[in-house]
Parts: C-alpha cells; sequence; structure tokens
C-alpha cells in the first residue's frame, strides 16, 4: 500500500493513509489544516509529508541577561514550563539578572582513522602539515572565510576500543552564525584522503561531533536569601534546601537526570521556537553532564560568603540564526525579531539562562510546597481540553478538578455532564 510513497503527491498520500488507517472527516482535517509552515515548504523539508505538527508558542516573561530584557519565545506542550521560568526570572531580574558569557563557538568534525602502523610519526606528520591541513578545510568550504569563519586547528587524539586503537583527528571550526554540520562534514571529508597518506591508516569515518565542548555558554546569578522566602519557610532555609537538592543530584544518578530534565525543558523549548537542532544540543548537553566519566546535574547551587544563593549552568550551545531550516521556518526568524536576539552567541547564552532559571524554579518549588501544586493547576486546564471543554468552561472544569483533587480524564467529564455539556 506503502510502495512509492514518497513520489506520491500530499493528497495521495492521505488517501492512502485514511484507507490504510480508517481516518474520520474529522481526523482527515486535522492533517489538512495548515498552520504558519506552508505545506509546499514542509513538503520540501522531510519525506513522506502528510502534515504539520503544532505545539503551543508562548513567551516567557521577565528575563534579564547581562542587563537586556527579553521577552523568550518559547514552544512546548508542557503545561508548568514558561510560567515557571517566568517566575523565576522575575526573581533573578530582583536580584541583579543573570550574568552570561561565552567560550566562543568552535565547533568539531571527526576524522577516525584504522589500521596506522606507528602512531607517534603520524601525529608528527600531521603535527608539522597543520597549516597545510587547515588551509585545505578551508578550500573545501570557502564561503565561510569570506564571512570571517573557518578551520582554526587540529588536534590528534588515541583512542582504545574494545577491538583495537585508532587515531582520532579533531578538526576545530569557526562557524559564525550557522550550527555548521554540514560545512564541517564536508571539510572532513576533503581532509580524509590526505590524512590517510599521513598517517599510512584508512579514514573510515568522517563526521562532526555533537559534543561541542569548545562552543560553550555560562550563565549565573546570585539570589539574596530574603528574597527566597516562601509562605511558611524563611529564606534561608529555602536556600539551603536548594542546595540541599543539588548535592543530592550530585551523588544520585536517578535524581541528576530529573535535574537535567528540568533544565532542559526550558533549553529546548526556546530551541524549537527558533528552529533549532534541539536533538544535537540535548544529546551535547547530556554527553557534558558526564565529561568526567559519571554523570552528574548541569547546573551547580551553593552559598557564598555573604550568605546568597549562588547558581551556575554551563552548557555545550552550538546554536544557530542561519542555515538549517531556520530561513524557512516563519516562526524561528520571527522568534528572532521578538526576543531581539543580535547573533548566535547572545542566543546561546539566553538558552542556557532560560535553563537555569528553569532549574531554580523547579527545585524552589520541590523544596518548598511541592512540584505539584503549580504544574498540576496548569495540567487540570489540558485535562478539561481533553475531555471536551471549551471556551469559560476549560476555566470551571478544571477549577472544580482542583478543588477535589481529582485531575483525571473521566471526573472532568462527569463535571461536564452536570453543568449541562455533553
Amino acid at each position: 500500500m506503502f510502495a512509492g510513497y514518497y513520489k506520491k503527491t500530499r493528497e495521495e498520500r492521505l488517501a492512502i493513509l485514511r484507507e490504510y488507517a480508517g481516518l474520520t472527516d474529522e481526523e482527515l482535517a486535522a492533517l489538512q489544516a495548515e498552520g504558519a509552515l506552508p505545506f509546499e515548504t514542509a513538503n520540501h523539508m522531510i519525506e513522506n509529508m502528510i502534515g504539520t505538527f503544532q505545539v503551543p508558542l508562548g513567551l516567557g516573561l521577565n528575563m534579564v541577561m547581562n542587563g537586556k530584557e527579553y521577552a523568550v519565545p518559547m514552544a512546548t506542550e508542557e503545561p508548568s514550563v514558561i510560567a515557571a521560568m517566568s517566575s523565576a526570572s522575575k526573581l533573578i531580574a530582583r536580584s541583579g539578572g543573570m550574568v552570561a558569557t561565552s567560550s566562543g563557538r568552535l565547533m568539531t568534525g571527526q576524522i577516525a582513522v584504522y589500521g596506522v602502523p606507528d602512531f607517534e610519526r603520524a601525529k608528527m606528520a600531521i603535527a608539522e602539515q597543520q597549516a597545510t591541513l587547515i588551509d585545505a578545510a578551508n578550500a573545501a568550504y570557502p564561503s565561510l572565510i569570506k564571512r570571517g569563519g573557518g578551520a582554526r586547528e587540529i588536534v590528534v587524539r588515541e583512542i582504545e576500543t574494545a577491538q583495537e586503537k585508532l587515531l582520532v583527528v579533531h578538526l576545530y571550526v569557526e562557524t559564525r552564525e550557522a550550527m555548521g554540520a554540514n560545512m564541517i562534514n564536508t571539510m572532513v571529508e576533503a581532509l580524509a584522503p590526505e590524512i590517510e597518506r599521513l598517517t599510512s591508516g584508512t579514514a573510515e569515518m568522517k563526521i562532526l561531533s555533537n559534543l561541542t565542548d569548545m562552543a560553550t555558554a555560562t550563565a549565573t546569578c546570585t539570589i539574596p536569601a530574603n528574597l527566597l522566602l516562601s509562605k511558611n519557610m524563611g529564606g534561608e532555609e529555602v536556600r539551603d534546601r536548594i542546595v540541599r537538592a543539588f548535592a543530592f543530584s550530585d551523588a544520585d544518578i536517578y535524581r541528576a537526570a530529573t535535574h537535567n530534565k528540568g533544565i532542559m525543558n526550558g533549553v529546548d523549548a526556546i530551541l524549537l521556537a527558533f528552529g533549532n537542532d534541539v536533538r544535537s544540543i540535548s544529546a551535547a548537553a547530556h554527553a557534558y553532564a558526564a565529561k568526567d566519566g559519571r554523570y552528574r546535574p548541569m547546573s551547580s547551587w551553593a552559598v557564598n560568603g555573604a550568605g546568597d544563593l549562588v547558581g551556575e549552568l554551563t552548557l555545550p550551545m552550538p546554536v544557530a540564526t542561519v542555515g538549517g531550516s531556520i530561513a524557512i521556518s516563519p516562526l524561528a526568524t520571527l522568534a528572532q525579531k521578538i526576543a531581539k536576539v543580535e547573533n548566535a552567541e547572545e542566543l546561546a547564552m539566553l538558552a542556557v539562562s532560560v535553563g537555569l532559571a528553569q532549574n531554580l524554579a523547579a527545585l524552589k518549588a520541590l523544596v518548598t510546597e511541592g512540584i505539584q501544586r503549580g504544574h498540576m493547576s496548569l495540567q487540570a486546564k489540558s485535562t478539561a481540553i481533553s475531555a471536551g471543554a471549551t471556551g469559560a468552561e476549560i476555566d470551571m472544569v478544571a477549577e472544580k478538578m482542583l478543588a477535589a483533587g481529582q485531575i483525571n480524564l473521566s471526573f472532568a467529564k462527569e463535571i461536564i455532564k452536570q453543568n449541562g455539556g455533553t
């Protein structure tokens, strides 16, 4: 039934899918509803395109980074993410805002060379020809040089696998405003023949690495204890509990995974809104969290000499403001305009700042009122919508579920029925 599916028109694909899955007219209409991304454009972006998939797009507010105020477009389906980020950012702004820095933007390409007979001679040969190799890499992508980027350095590593020892050549490339995957892959493929000649080995793999540890961004915040007080707890107690929560995540991988997921709630949401490769940056972030051989929390929280709570987050952040699908995604380019982000380096710092704010919100809620209170008030609305509530009915159903302490689909339907709905 699906033979040659990619060759079909979108209408033909939907007709086949309708028969295969038994789609109703209403279900088919959901696939036919066009959003901000035109079907014609989407059809050229992926194979077997049948529609576009939308998630809510909102604004994270109150963010102040390096003295600049931001309204941050964030795309996410999780109810509490934007509210939590906005609340924590307001608290941090009262304390002076985020301070963010960037390490620069060097991306990494790898050439894995097998069967090298003499590793020391191979490394020496590459070192002697480094300038020539960098010139050759730049010649493979000359337009990058015109934009002020290009290959910068070559580093050679020895890797011991379960089967053998291999030589790995790292090519570090300044990609400017692009993430640069295609640039880097082109460059390392162009270098492979010469690397083989210099090492007498076989360059079997030539590809970028998603662990971009030479393209990191760091965000820090300092919050006086008196600003952390909650309804039932003093600020110093909240501060100390947040630090203890960090220590727990630093000692336990099960907690670290959840700690880091909360950070990535914010990071993924901003990256998705800006049309960036969320999967690539998530992979880099989690790999970076295990860079010392043990998976650890991405952020850290401590108390300084003045008794303030200090948070810090450093992540690889190979974001882009051009290239890939960014230019052809109307909402991605609109996100840049709304946030008034001027370049990829600023976007990287903003993404990490959002991640740290998200982390603070989660930890503060977790050690005081509990994580469920704020989360469930928003989850109740989603449940009400799933049950069929519309308009003002959504808030009414959500409030009744929260008052009863029962947030589930069957109870939501019962409330709708009791109030004259269907």
